[in-house]
């Protein structure tokens, strides 16, 4: 019995198993199972596997990377051709492009790549049409851009949420708040922090025992499901920010346009006609948290064209040598830093100082 059937076959025991109490361990159990089998989809076990697609690994340059992700000719390409100025091949006919192309753009002193991925079919998380190498793309993204066309949004955005979710992608979500660690002897250790509707000890050990983890702490600090402590035990899930973008807005009225304008994590556009793309811009820049510092040469004005830009969780000036070079930090005596993160102007700081936005240092070496 190959892989899918058997997946099918659980999926269509979750489908008729009624939700309740009784059941929820028989769920869980499930869903693992479930789990474990998409892992060995994505990546077969043994052997070499077969080539990889061509001219698909792109190269990451730039301070971020965002994918765009469809369905054919929702216009990835004309918003990427328009976006960036590159020729990615247009036509009217379902998936012209076959490989990714990349392309770069400058906003707000930033690089950020921007990748026109093939479309996505649907089944492409069982490995239907490319689909395995384009979302394999999209997990080394900083954001992911969903294109959607206007007029069939909700059932394409659902389906390519499903078909993301398969491989280990989290959209716009936090990891779940769950301590795990595994221990070498002492059975199951099960601590809540804090009330909990669905997850109970007896869940818990059945979930692990379809991992053959029989020696563990789990803490549970927020109400989670058996989905969150599947995620945990996995370990391989990114979490990426998201923005669906609905393409085509030149082809409904103006009182649909202000029903869209409603949902969250949406940008109406038009790539044909470049409407609306200072918006889609300027979501894009506060999704990705980007972080600006501007050099500052000794006795000299401060360098306001091209910042160094830094993911904000890693801002400090230890980061900011980091990026620069590495043999910086061996050489460096002490920072000056000006703006949002010190008391005073200029301040001199450590190499563990965390900086702001728009801050200008200027490093002084031993």
């Amino acid at each position: 019995m190959s892989l899918l059937a058997k997946i099918a076959e659980i999926e269509a025991e979750m489908a008729r198993t009624q939700k309740n109490k009784a059941t929820s361990n028989h769920l869980g159990l499930l869903k693992a199972r479930l789990a474990k089998m998409r892992r060995e989809l994505i990546t077969p076990k043994g052997g070499s596997g077969g080539g990889t697609g061509e001219g698909f690994d792109v190269a990451k340059t730039g301070d971020a990377r965002i994918g765009f992700v469809g369905f054919p000719s929702v216009g990835k390409s004309t918003l990427l051709s328009n976006l960036a100025g590159v020729y990615s091949e247009v036509a009217a006919y379902e998936f012209t492009t076959l490989t990714t192309v990349p392309g770069v753009i400058r906003y707000k002193g930033a690089k950020i790549q921007l990748l026109d991925l093939p479309g996505i079919i649907e089944g492409a998380k069982d490995g239907k049409g490319r689909g395995r190498q384009v979302i394999a793309v999209a997990r080394t993204c900083n954001l992911i851009l969903i294109v959607l066309d206007v007029l069939k949004p909700l059932g394409h955005k659902k389906l390519i949420e499903h078909e993301l979710e398969g491989f280990g992608i989290r959209l716009n979500k936090k990891p779940p708040n769950i301590g795990y660690k595994k221990k070498d002897k002492g059975g199951i250790n099960f601590t809540v922090t804090c009330p909990q509707s669905e997850l109970d000890g007896d869940a818990v050990k059945s979930i692990l025992a379809e991992y053959k983890i029989h020696n563990a702490d789990i803490t549970l600090r927020s109400d989670s499901t058996a989905d969150d402590l599947i995620d945990v035990v996995e370990g391989n899930r990114v979490y990426i920010p998201c923005i669906y973008v609905l393409n085509k807005i030149d082809q409904i009225s103006i009182e649909e346009l202000d029903i869209i304008y409603k949902v969250p994590h949406c940008v109406p556009i038009s790539a044909h006609s470049r409407w609306n793309f200072d918006d889609l811009l300027e979501k894009m820049w506060d999704y990705l948290h980007l972080v600006r510092i501007y050099t500052k040469p000794k006795g000299q004005l401060p360098d306001y064209t091209s910042p160094v830009v830094l993911p904000t969780e890693h801002t400090t000036v230890e980061d900011f040598c980091l990026k620069i070079h590495k043999s910086l930090l061996k050489e460096l005596k002490y920072a000056l830093v000006w703006g949002a993160s010190v008391k005073h102007n200029p301040q001199k700081v450590g190499k563990d100082h965390v900086m702001e936005d728009e801050d200008v240092i200027q490093l002084v070496k031993k």
